[in-house]
């Protein structure tokens, strides 16, 4: 999450690193440790690679500042979900970050994919791996809802800042001594911040519902976008749940 945020926002991703290493903060400096993923380098980022499990080590794609405002694509349900009335599950509020988080308010572009369920059904055999031919697909664009000029998210990220700067002052660090896309506990979990992904979770969701309905289809049940419905599925994450839609983790 921390490299997509990056990848859609522009270095330095603390200002700490724009005056070179005479300002770095001890904390922030990479480990020179053998066993430490971060490559030290005097001419870029110290933080040049990064983990998913704390264990293994991949460059980081926001090293690059070719890469800066990058173009991502999301699947904000976060799994396959195949539903013979092409209904959505909640949207999960990684998504939320990636618009709150960044410098600039990146471009979102609300697309909605049909076909997938045929080409890719979740109960297709033998051979399994193997796309079936002879299958329609389409795909539905949106307006752009975000960018620079003021959107359904300006508010939301307005108050996302003064969050962060909130917890800036409560945790006595420095201006800019923060780094991009790495939350403290309370931008994590509390309430406020919370509420905010949430919130802005669900606008996103009501954006590709918009597309939705230009397809023709019939609008959803309200409750659908609500992740306490899906809390009553119980246990099983895979297969075929009782609303009768395929699910599997991604």
């Amino acid at each position: 999450m921390t490299q997509a945020v990056r990848l859609l926002s522009r270095q330095p991703f603390t200002q700490a690193y724009s005056s070179k290493y005479e300002s770095i903060n001890v904390r922030n400096r990479p480990d020179p440790s053998v066993l430490s993923p971060d490559i030290s380098d005097p001419f870029s980022s110290p933080h040049l690679t990064y983990s998913t499990n704390g264990t293994d080590t991949f460059p980081a794609p926001s090293s690059y500042p070719s890469r800066k405002y990058a173009w991502i694509h999301i699947f904000p349900e976060g799994r396959v979900h195949q539903h013979p009335r092409k209904t959505m599950r909640y949207f999960k509020w990684g998504v939320a970050r990636l618009i709150l988080e960044p410098d600039v308010c990146p471009d979102i572009v609300p697309m909605w994919i049909e076909g997938n369920d045929r080409v890719y059904n979740e109960e297709r055999e033998w051979v399994r791996f193997a796309p079936r031919p002879g299958k329609t697909l389409g795909i539905w664009f949106g307006e752009n809802v975000g960018g620079a000029r003021d959107n359904v998210f300006t508010e939301l990220r307005r108050k996302w800042r003064e969050l962060v700067e909130n917890e800036r002052k409560q945790r006595n660090t420095l201006e800019g001594e923060e780094e991009l896309g790495i939350l403290s506990e309370g931008l994590k979990y509390g309430k406020e911040a919370v509420e905010l992904r949430i919130e802005c979770a669900k606008r996103v969701r009501d954006e590709v519902l918009k597309v939705r309905r230009l397809r023709g289809l019939p609008d959803e049940d309200p409750k659908n976008g609500l992740v306490e419905t899906w809390i009553e599925e119980g246990e099983k994450r895979e297969g075929r749940m009782k609303d009768g839609s395929l699910v599997k983790e991604i």
